[in-house]
């Protein structure tokens, strides 16, 4: 009977892990070390998600908003606009919502040297 109760959660656990949706990979990659500022950022999801914010901060200033207004639709591939203006490092981070209804974030850091 308890293996039986296990199985069940451990199904129900499963299901609810999957609904969510990871961040596979970002451009720059996380913890990347760039020789020149970059012009655009990258965020690549297993599932789709909507974005509803993304900030990108340098280690000498306040967080800014990237520009998302025209991200408006659920999708797994985002390319924004990146300002930076000076070498340093950079930390990015995002919210966005999952189609299960479940809300995201998570973040990525660089550096231009």
């Amino acid at each position: 009977m308890k293996a039986i109760l296990l199985a069940g959660l451990v199904s129900i656990w499963a299901v609810v892990a999957s609904a969510h949706s990871p961040l596979m990979a970002t451009t720059p990659a996380n913890e990347a070390t760039l020789a020149e500022i970059p012009t655009e950022i990258a965020l690549i999801f297993k599932n789709n998600i909507r974005l509803t914010r993304v900030t990108s901060a340098h280690e000498n200033g306040d967080p800014m908003k990237v520009e998302i207004s025209s991200q408006t639709k659920f999708a797994t591939d985002f390319l924004l606009p990146f300002n930076g203006v000076e070498r340093g490092d950079y930390i990015i981070e995002w919210r966005g919502l999952g189609e299960d209804g479940h809300a995201l974030n998570g973040s990525f850091v660089f550096t231009v040297k």
